[in-house]
C-alpha cells in the first residue's frame, strides 16, 4: 500500500469515528422520578367573549399558584433629547451643500417638531392640573362655608332652646312663688277671720252683774 493510499485509508477511518458518535441515539425513558417529564399537550381553546378570556387566564394562573405573576412596569413617558449646548454643524444657505444635507435637515426639523409638540402637551397638562387644583380648592372653600353656615344655624337653634328652657323654668318658679304667697295670704286671712270671730262673740255672762 502506497503512503498516499494509507493516508486516505486512515483519514476515512478517522472521519467515520467522528461521524458515528454524532448519530441519533433513540431516546430512552428515564426511571428517575426527580426529573420532570414532558408537558402534556393542552387543547387549544379560543375565547369567544371577554368573560371567557378572563376565565381562561385565571385557570392558567391557578394551575401553578406558586408561580410568581409578572406585573409589567409602567411605561416611561417619552422625553425629547436635550438640545446640545453647542451646535457644531451649523447649516447655512451657502451654495455647494451636499445631497445628504437635506436629509440631515429634515431629521433635525422632525425632531424639533416633536420637541415643540411635547412642550405644548406639557404646558396643557400643567394648565389642566392648575385648573383642577383651583377647582378642588374652590369646592373645599364652598364646603367649609356651608358647614360654617349650618354650624351657626345649629348654634342659634341651641341658644333659642336654652333661652326657652330658662324662661320656662323661671315662669314655673314664679308660679310656684305666687302659689306660695297666695297660700300664705289665705292662711293669714283665715287667722284674722278666726280672731274677728272670737272678738265678736258675746260673753255668756258678765262678771258683777246680777
Amino acid at each position: 500500500m502506497s503512503p498516499h493510499e494509507a493516508h486516505k485509508y486512515f483519514r476515512g477511518v478517522h472521519r467515520k469515528e467522528q461521524i458515528l458518535p454524532k448519530m441519533a441515539v433513540p431516546a430512552q425513558k428515564s426511571n428517575n422520578p426527580g426529573k420532570p417529564g414532558k408537558k402534556e399537550a393542552q387543547p387549544l381553546i379560543i375565547a369567544k367573549t371577554p368573560a371567557e378570556e378572563q376565565r381562561l387566564k385565571l385557570e392558567r394562573l391557578m394551575r401553578n399558584p406558586e408561580k410568581i405573576a409578572s406585573i409589567p412596569d409602567r411605561p416611561k413617558e417619552w422625553n425629547p433629547r436635550a438640545p446640545p449646548e453647542f451646535v457644531r454643524d451649523v447649516m447655512g444657505s451657502s451654495a455647494g451643500a451636499g445631497s445628504g444635507e437635506f436629509h440631515v435637515y429634515r431629521h433635525l426639523r422632525r425632531r424639533e417638531y416633536q420637541r415643540q409638540d411635547f412642550l405644548d402637551k406639557m404646558s396643557e397638562k400643567q394648565n389642566a392640573d392648575i385648573k383642577y387644583l383651583d377647582k378642588v380648592e374652590q369646592n373645599k372653600q364652598a364646603a367649609e362655608d356651608r358647614t360654617a353656615k349650618r354650624r351657626k344655624k345649629r348654634e342659634k337653634l341651641k341658644q333659642k332652646k336654652l333661652i326657652a328652657k330658662k324662661g320656662k323654668i323661671e315662669t314655673n318658679n314664679e308660679s310656684e312663688d305666687e302659689v306660695d304667697k297666695s297660700s300664705d295670704k289665705s292662711e293669714d286671712d283665715k287667722e284674722e277671720e278666726e280672731e274677728r270671730e272670737d272678738d265678736a262673740e258675746t260673753p255668756s255672762f258678765i262678771m258683777g252683774k246680777k
